[in-house]
Order: C-alpha cells, then structure tokens, then sequence
C-alpha cells in the first residue's frame, strides 16, 4: 500500500468559517494528505468582519511544539512544511527553526511559504515587522512561495506592469531559493477582466492560467489558504507542479462555485468536498515562452 503523506500546518485558524487552516486542513485531508495543524493565531471568525476575539500562539511553543512530535518519533515522517498567516516576525524565525529541524529529520521534507502580506483591494494587513520578515528571511528558506500581486511586487520592489514582467519578477525570485513561485492571484494592468489569472514559474518553465471570475457581493476570505493546501497536497501526492497547479485551480473553483450557489460569505469545502477531490472542470495551463 502506498504511504500516505504527512504534512505540518502553520498557520491561523477561526473557530467559525473558514480561513488559514480552517480554509486548508479539511480540503488536504480530502485528497488524501494527513495533515498536522499548528495554529499561529486561534480567532473567532476571520479578521475582515471587523471584530473578533481570540489570541496570538507564543512563539516558543512552535519550536516546543515540533520537538514534542520528535519525541515520540514522528519527525521523520514529516513531508511538508506549511506556513501561512503569522502575528508576529517572531513567531515567524520559530517556524524556520521547526523547519529546520523537521529538514534534518527529512531531508526530503518540503517547505512551502505563504507569504500573507494582504490582499490588493485591502492592503497590507500585517505588521510590518512580518513583512521584512518574509522578504528578508523566508523567502531563502522556502522551496515553494505562493505569494498574491500585492506580495510578489513586495518582493520585487516594485509594480508589476504587464504578465511578461510578473513572469520576469517571479523568475527573479527563483535565484533567491525557492524551486517554484506559484502567484496565485494576478492584477496586473491590462488583464482580462472577466477572468481568475494565476501564474507557475520553475527552472524548467513558466505556465499562465485563466479561470472564470465569479461574482460575490463579499469576496470569500480564505481563497488563498485553500489554494495553497492543496498545491501542496498534491505535490505530495506526486504531481509534478504544472499538475498540482491544474488541479489547484479546479478544486478551487469548485469550493467558490458552491459558495456561490449557496450565497455564503464563508467558504464551503465541506459541501463541495467530493468536487475537491475529483473535479468536474479543468483549466488547461498555458506555457509562456518569454
């Protein structure tokens, strides 16, 4: 029988809805990844309802945490790192020391960086003691980034102003560690506006994906989370990337199309669980020769 990946979740979770590894465990395990969650922050409900209550992990008990499964020895068996929302820089260097720590027990362990900075329409929403962090510190340290535009161009220290110079950007940040930068969410001037674009870029190329824009009266929360989650599950599951990136992008737009059709703020994995693990569309990803 083949094994079954395992993976370390670091990341928010919400006690109501779905965001962070509230958004991401649920939809891993669904495709048949066993994933560890480690919460960085437990909230009430996601941040942009404007009032929640909750608190803030100590970032001691990361580095407690992950030495606590070496102890029973598990460590090893770890395949993943994932690291998503941090409330503070600090928490942010306990990660990359669990990471560490799980690559000396796996060197075969991957780590896949998040780097929640905010969101175009609603700026940055961390501090910016986070954000030097993930530009500054780990980024060299993933071997997958998943940044948004907002956080790509944080990266580059710029705006990107056409596809052709996302792909460039991101291919610039390939030299500085990681082995992919997926860019989940392109808004770069010019594009389609009645379409969802993401872009894959890796040594061995660069690949352009569109998938229809839906409509919301609120834009779900958690998008990003989810996507993410299951680029990683199925990296794990042994996609090569252009792979894990296509289905990424189905079983994505399955969860939003079910959170449509129900007028739900809030995500809905739960409803649309079976569609996570065996999509009924497929958006075809388009190789860019620049």
């Amino acid at each position: 029988m083949k094994r079954t990946p395992h993976l370390l979740a670091i990341q928010s979770h919400v006690v109501f809805g779905h965001a962070g590894n509230s958004a991401a465990v649920f939809p891993m395990q669904r495709v048949g990844v066993n994933v560890w969650p480690l919460n960085t922050v437990q909230f009430s409900n996601h941040t942009q309802y404007g009032q929640w209550a909750g608190e803030v992990l100590a970032p001691a008990q990361i580095p407690a945490l992950v030495e606590g499964i070496c102890n029973i020895g598990e460590l090893g068996n770890c395949d993943a790192v994932l690291s998503g929302y941090l409330g503070s820089a600090e928490q942010g260097r306990a990660i990359l020391a669990g990471v560490a720590r799980i690559k000396a027990a796996n060197p075969k362990a991957l780590y896949l960086c998040d780097p929640v900075m905010g969101h175009a329409e609603k700026g940055c929403v961390v501090p910016a003691e986070v954000s030097d962090f993930l530009l500054y510190e780990a980024v060299a340290q993933a071997d997958i980034l998943c940044p948004n535009q907002l956080e790509l161009d944080s990266f580059c220290g710029r705006r990107a102003e056409s596809l052709a110079d996302c792909v460039g950007m991101a291919r610039s940040l390939l030299a500085r560690g990681p082995k992919v930068v997926l860019v989940k969410h392109l808004n770069y001037p010019g594009r389609a506006q009645d379409a969802f674009e993401m872009l894959l870029v890796s040594a061995q190329g660069s690949w352009h994906l569109r998938r229809p824009l839906l409509a919301f009266p609120r834009q779900p929360v958690g998008v990003g989370d989810l996507t993410s989650g299951l680029f990683l599950a199925r990296v794990l599951l042994g996609d090569d990337w252009v792979q894990a990136f296509e289905f990424t992008a189905a079983a994505v737009h399955e969860v939003l199309l079910e959170t449509q059709a129900c007028a739900s703020y809030e995500l809905q994995p739960v409803r649309a669980q079976d569609r996570i693990a065996h999509p009924r569309v497929r958006f075809e990803a388009q190789r860019i020769n620049l």
